[in-house]
């Protein structure tokens, strides 16, 4: 079992008394130790960050963006060694731990040449006034377990492009690459200005609660996110929250099922759907249900699940122990209510590992807990609808906001049915096409801010208006 991995804190490597142990989650087994970060040792990485900041603060941008590149450039290099120990931990194939790692260096990249835009509101003879975007100070970022590295480098990228210094704190279930990342980063980035350390539940409320941390940007539960905006709330803590989602796709009935039925497979159950913009309910219009349905079973055997290490591996396990029991609890309540199964359904606990079969439910009603709950695992709702003003209705009434899908041949009429979606992103025949240059954002309970995009950067921003009256002569 591994157990050399370091926390980053001013450009050194810290260890810590007490550990935490990290699982493998196609066998269960434990394969390494993350330091628990001390509340000593979380005052270190504050103090580390503030000092670094006025030097960061003052350095150009075109040396922010040289230094992000340099990083992207460390993350590439080292792609192999990553990729291996993102799947050893969090579970998925080789082939979508390199696409995150290679998505984290292209979000480091992206942001190092994006400009911070400069508003001039008046130049006259009488003033020049112009509002500029300056950095917030010191900004953690909090991380979850689906997409360890590219979801954190969604917040570092921003935070260090606008002269911002971090503290990042990874899920305490997936903290070994981003630590192996702060120790390839030590160097390449100013001492300060990233700061990586690992520790259980205590530590996270610390951060968020911290008085020297002046942003929190934190990817997770809506409940978490709630209680992060409670706690950031004592001291007016700018705040970035990308939570929950129970995204809806409507497949129209002019679809060519036999094109898009990998399309929508893969829509839903892509990192063994744990991804909050998944699609985690598929409406489909009666004419052509029994097709698509039929379909996606097809489909769905011909794709092997197993352990993410092993060659040909298309799916791996359900990542935790508690998110396995909540999917296994909600494939249980079908059960218990009769609802029929298009395939899976049937979940072995007595093999190695966390690993729940694809699981299409055939029309279970709108009430249903399958339906109206973010599973976060491999399960599916397909259901019916004939009526467009009905099946918006449904898709619309939901907590939450995050994203969703309109399949059809007729790009207007999708246009005009996407317009009505109440979700911060929508797309038309895809999904989770997803880029650092365009505005990502929950409505709902599905978040606060925007991540990515112009927006996105000046999220680690403050707006300053700085107003010159010509000095008067004599």
């Amino acid at each position: 079992m591994m157990n050399d991995f370091t926390m980053t804190i001013a450009g050194k490597p810290v260890e810590s008394s007490d550990v935490i142990t990290v699982l493998n989650p196609a066998t269960g087994r434990p394969i390494a130790t993350a330091p628990d970060c001390s509340t000593e040792q979380l005052e270190q990485a504050v103090t580390s960050a503030r000092a670094a900041f006025p030097a960061w603060r003052a350095t150009s941008d075109a040396d922010r963006g040289q230094i992000l590149k340099a990083a992207a450039g460390v993350l590439t290099a080292n792609a192999d060694e990553l990729m291996r120990l993102l799947t050893s931990e969090q579970g998925k194939p080789h082939d979508e731990a390199r696409f995150e790692i290679m998505g984290a260096a292209y979000w480091l990249s992206s942001l190092a040449g994006m400009e911070i835009p400069v508003e001039v509101n008046e130049d006259s003879a009488d003033r020049r006034s112009e509002t500029r975007h300056v950095p917030i100070g010191v900004v953690a970022g909090i991380s979850p377990w689906n997409f360890p590295v590219l979801l954190s480098f969604w917040k570092i990228a921003p935070a260090l492009r606008a002269g911002n210094t971090m503290i990042l704190k990874p899920s305490p279930f997936t903290p070994l690459t981003m630590l192996r990342i702060g120790e390839l980063l030590r160097g390449v980035i100013p001492d300060g200005v990233l700061n990586i350390i690992t520790g259980g539940d205590a530590l996270g409320p610390k951060v968020t609660a911290h008085p020297g941390i002046n942003k929190v940007s934190f990817t997770g539960s809506t409940a978490t996110g709630k209680r992060v905006m409670a706690s950031a709330a004592a001291d007016l803590k700018r705040v970035t929250l990308e939570l929950g989602g129970n995204d809806a796709a409507i497949i129209m009935p002019d679809v060519d099922v036999e094109a898009v039925a990998k399309d929508l497979f893969w829509a839903a159950f892509r990192n063994s759907a744990q991804i909050c913009i998944a699609t985690k309910r598929m409406y489909v219009h009666e004419t052509i249900y029994d097709q698509l349905a039929a379909a996606l079973k097809d489909y769905a055997q011909s794709v092997k699940m197993g352990d993410g290490s092993e060659q040909g591996i298309q799916l791996g396990p359900v990542q935790n122990k508690l998110q396995f029991d909540r999917v296994v609890e909600i494939i249980d309540d079908c059960k218990h209510n009769g609802f029929r199964f298009l395939t899976g359904g049937n979940v072995s606990h007595d093999a190695p590992g966390y690993f729940i079969p694809v699981t299409i439910v055939d029309n279970p009603p709108e009430g249903s807990r399958v339906v109206q709950e973010e599973a976060f695992g491999p399960i599916l709702p397909l259901i019916k609808f004939s009526e467009l003003e009905d099946v918006i209705s449904r898709a619309n009434a939901s907590e939450y906001g995050l994203a969703g899908s309109v399949w059809s041949s007729d790009t207007e009429a999708a246009l005009a049915i996407a317009a009505r979606l109440e979700t911060g992103t929508v797309w038309i025949n895809e999904v989770q096409h997803l880029s650092p240059f365009q505005a990502f954002a929950g409505h709902k309970q599905s978040g606060l801010g925007v991540e990515n995009g112009l927006g996105g950067l000046l999220e680690y921003t403050m707006a300053q208006t700085i107003t010159v009256k010509p000095a008067k002569a004599g």
